[in-house]
């Protein structure tokens, strides 16, 4: 009886290794048993998730909206000195009550008040926000060339008869005060340089220029190669050409004036 038991109780071993394996080589990832949990496992890593949704509040979003405005900086407070004289602070800070019916050239009082954002002091080193400010009484137009900045042209001809001029914008400096727009049109002559010497240009006319080197320094070739071959016009046309340069009637072939 005991040698008949035998064969069963080894065959219950074996069944359990058996399954024990069975189980170990479902749990490591391997065999056809694992297609059906692996699928849904990549596609659980693939997936971002659920979408989360944020609600703003009204109130909040209008507190958040009033404080950005808040700390925006006006562009005019960068050309304001911060705590300096309120009455030499530049007119794009300050705003004045004119009055156009001041006598022209004449001294005139106007009152003014600074622009929000912007501090100042009176001569007692004290916050003020209202002051007076004393000016002559003209037009921004009116004002000397020292006073303002226009822009240059550098296509128009500076030596010719007429004198031409040109359209230019001119803008007030900060610290000057007017009445009017601060920038406006106006015609001037041209007065550019392209960086030629009188000086150079007459030197070379008296000792070079039967050779025509007066004429190639200024650029004008086609002159410059007459009087080379002509060895000066046979010394008429240098003496010309040193008299025409010494008055400054002849100039720079892109027509810009002499330094």
């Amino acid at each position: 009886m005991a040698a008949a038991a035998v064969p069963p109780r080894g065959i219950r071993r074996l069944c359990r290794v058996l399954l024990f394996l069975s189980q170990f080589y479902i749990l490591s990832g391997g065999g056809s048993l694992n297609l059906e949990h692996s699928q849904p496992l990549a596609q659980a890593v693939k997936d971002p998730g659920p979408t989360r949704t944020f609600t703003v509040i009204p109130g909040a979003a209008a507190f958040l909206s009033w404080l950005t405005e808040s700390t925006d900086i006006p562009p005019y407070v960068m050309k304001c000195p911060s705590n300096g004289l309120c009455s030499r602070l530049p007119a794009d800070c300050i705003e004045c009550r004119t009055n156009y019916s001041c006598v022209y050239g004449k001294p005139v009082t106007f009152d003014c008040t600074v622009k929000p954002s912007v501090t100042c002091v009176d001569q007692d080193f004290k916050s003020q926000k209202n002051f007076a400010i004393n000016m002559t009484c003209r037009f921004c137009w009116q004002l000397p060339e020292s006073d303002y900045e226009c822009t240059n042209n550098t296509s128009c001809m500076t030596v010719s008869c007429p004198r031409q001029r040109y359209h230019a914008n001119c803008t007030v400096r900060d610290h000057i005060h007017c009445l009017g727009n601060r920038t406006f049109p106006k015609m001037l002559y041209c007065n550019w340089t392209g960086g030629y010497k009188w000086s150079t240009a007459l030197a070379l006319s008296i000792t070079l220029g039967g050779f025509g080197a007066d004429r190639f320094y200024l650029g004008q070739w086609r002159e410059g190669l007459g009087k080379l071959f002509s060895f000066g016009g046979l010394g008429i046309w240098t003496l010309i050409d040193v008299l025409l340069i010494g008055v400054g009637y002849v100039g720079p072939a892109d027509g810009s004036l002499y330094i």
